[in-house]
């Protein structure tokens, strides 16, 4: 056993304090640190415990909401804001994890959750990258069925396993960051790294800069949404792909859409895209389809994975067209 000290943070200056010691990790609801200190891929010399910092989840007066770090997966996903303004964060909340784990789970830990490559889980000899920089990455040529198709590198093919973070990189969530060097906000897609050469860091995170709040801004056609996940088995089990969806419509055009897909790549993917082929054109089916195509033009495929190209532009087009079919506040959870 690594030993290690813990000590629980009153506030986030004092967390902030305690997380400059070196090799020290904050600790939420733990449902993924604590994996990674059992299988020794972390060995941290201190724990800071942070859920003691702020869970509210506060309405703002322009119909956006402002999330606590702290806050449980479960009363995120519970919160009638969340439901009736943002429900496809509540839908990506519920599909991610089971009642235990979400019970457990803070919002902030979901973020920085890292990812459940088998290869990374596997110090008996396996090669990682993000595990041992510079080792190899025993994936690419192994079983990569789970693996990414989009944004992945010679150093790493693994794909960020959160469901929360997808629906929160369509929804253009921030994230409150503190640190040493004072407070700064980022939008969650610029937060999680490509692997590119240095697979290892996971987000751009400074040294000991904690996350202390996610804000999504109001979006007046957020209540058509959808969140799709496929995935090998309908009960607790991570994404082969998800998709996250807002489609506003008027006259059968696409006036605006939000699109991010899971399971594909080493972050939550935003379909930037997607997002500006479809915009002006008719919202039908092979407009969806182009559009996918689009987005898809880039992705590379593992001996594995390669069906995992043809299921993201199916299941896109179906989530579309399912959105294009309903009503402006259709399918609330």
């Amino acid at each position: 056993m690594i030993p290690f000290t813990y000590a629980r943070a009153a506030s986030a200056a004092e967390a902030i304090r305690m997380g400059a010691m070196p090799d020290a990790k904050y600790l939420g609801g733990g449902t993924n640190l604590v994996d990674l200190l059992r299988e020794t891929i972390e060995h941290p010399a201190s724990l800071v415990d942070v859920t003691g910092l702020s869970d509210a989840i506060e309405e703002r007066p322009d119909g956006g909401i402002v999330i606590g770090a702290a806050a449980k997966n479960t009363a995120v996903a519970a919160h009638p804001a969340v439901r009736s303004r943002f429900p496809v964060l509540a839908r990506a909340i519920v599909s991610g994890a089971s009642a235990q784990i979400r019970n457990m789970a803070t919002v902030g830990g979901n973020i920085l959750q890292r990812t459940r490559c088998t290869y990374f889980y596997d110090d008996d000899g396996a090669r990682c990258n993000k595990r041992s920089p510079g080792q190899g990455c025993d994936a690419i040529d192994g079983f990569n069925r789970m693996h990414a198709i989009l944004g992945a590198s010679d150093a790493c093919v693994a794909v960020h396993p959160s469901d929360m973070c997808v629906a929160l990189a369509a929804l253009g969530a921030t994230v409150r960051l503190e640190g040493a060097n004072g407070t700064r906000t980022l939008a969650l897609t610029d937060l999680h790294r490509l692997p590119e050469d240095h697979p290892e860091l996971d987000t751009v995170l400074a040294p000991g800069e904690l996350i202390t709040a996610i804000a999504l801004p109001p979006l007046a056609y957020a209540g058509r949404a959808a969140y799709r996940k496929v995935r090998d088995r309908s009960s607790y089990a991570f994404a082969l792909l998800s998709v996250a969806a807002m489609l506003d419509v008027a006259d059968g055009v696409v006036k605006d859409v939000r699109l991010a897909l899971g399971g594909v790549a080493h972050k939550p993917w935003r379909a930037w895209k997607l997002e500006a082929a479809l915009r002006g054109q008719p919202a039908v089916e092979d407009s969806f389809r182009a559009a996918a195509a689009a987005e898809l033009a880039d992705a590379r495929a593992l001996h594995d994975n390669a069906f995992k190209i043809g299921l993201a532009e199916r299941t896109i087009v179906a989530v579309l067209a399912g959105l294009a079919a309903k009503g402006p506040n259709g399918g609330q959870p």
